[in-house]
């Protein structure tokens, strides 16, 4: 595919992040013109051309203080829109973390299936491809969307930050079953990483409406250091009763790895427990909503924007992303 000039944005909500992006890449991000209006309203549109334009557009939508994550979704929508218009060639949004990611299914009847609305809404608005991040569920992603996607992993972020941290045996435990497949994907590249064997384990989950039970570990975690694997930390109910319980069946310590820090509700609480011991989270999301001595303590942060960076020269080369999963 011939492609045109490449003109990467951010919206502002994620500007640091594009700047991030742009910056890994040699590059720099294309202005925008946005203003609000006194009754909501909004308008953005590229300040300079983009007829005939590869255009990458960079927005993260997580909810922060005064900007919901509909309100990101309708500004980032508007905004490709205006792109088409302005006779751009290819329009793709890049989005680390996708919001409605987990309401790819009816779970009970007359439940809606938000990410399929989303998707369609995307393409509504001339939207070519989408990047992300990590979604919950990898199958109900690929469906939702008619476009063109590609899905990014932090794994081997991930691996690259604890392979030099972790003492003694090494377990890696899904907080439940529907992680089973991202956590041996993981315990794989560690072991790859580490040049030896990696065991793995298995959180017991129930849900009953919003009730979360079940607290059994399947495999053997006594006496080894284990390693948390999931996609998302909301609340932080998850990973706090994956940690309580593998301490309780003997582990020496406790780390988690996580793509996504959303830390909603008591979350700050979960990370400052002494059942944990350290959290790695991407920079999909910024941590806002901890306190500086919490990040200090325990968090480590990890970039994502050299990852989204290749991701982009693939595309732009007509080369492989899927070989940045380092499988």
């Amino acid at each position: 595919m011939n492609r045109g000039p490449l003109r990467m944005f951010a919206l502002s909500e994620s500007r640091v992040l594009g700047d991030d992006i742009a910056r890994a890449m040699g590059s720099v991000l294309a202005e925008v013109e946005e203003t609000g209006f006194e009754d909501g309203e909004h308008k953005a549109y590229p300040a300079e051309s983009v007829r005939g334009c590869d255009v990458f557009v960079v927005q993260s939508l997580y909810d922060e203080p005064g900007k919901s994550v509909n309100d990101k979704l309708c500004r980032l929508w508007f905004f490709i829109g205006a792109l088409k218009d302005a006779s751009a060639a290819c329009v793709t949004a890049v989005v680390p973390y996708l919001a409605y990611a987990r309401a790819d299914r009816k779970t009970r009847p007359r439940e809606p299936v938000t990410l399929r609305y989303v998707a369609q809404l995307f393409e509504a608005a001339g939207t070519d491809r989408v990047i992300t991040l990590d979604v919950h569920d990898l199958a109900g992603f690929q469906n939702a969307f008619r476009c063109r996607t590609d899905h990014l992993e932090a794994g081997p972020l991930l691996v690259d930050h604890f392979a030099g941290r972790l003492q003694g045996e090494v377990v890696v435990v899904s907080p439940d079953v529907g992680g089973l497949k991202r956590a041996e994907r993981f315990r794989r590249k560690l072991a790859r990483r580490l040049g030896t064997g990696v065991g793995s384990a298995l959180m017991e989950k129930y849900r009953s409406d919003e009730a979360v039970s079940g607290a059994a570990v399947v495999g053997n975690v006594c006496g080894k250091t284990v390693l948390i694997v999931d996609d998302l930390i909301s609340t932080g109910g998850t990973v706090a009763r994956a940690a309580h319980a593998c301490r309780e069946q003997g582990a020496i310590a406790v780390h988690a790895a996580v793509t996504h820090g959303l830390f909603v509700g008591e979350a700050a609480k979960v990370v400052a427990d002494p059942a944990l011991d350290s959290l790695a989270i991407t920079d999909s999301v910024p941590p806002f909503r901890l306190s500086r001595e919490t990040i200090q303590d325990k968090l480590t942060l990890i970039p994502i924007a050299p990852l989204f960076a290749e991701a982009i020269r693939q595309i732009r080369s007509n080369g492989s992303v899927s070989r940045l999963m380092g499988d």
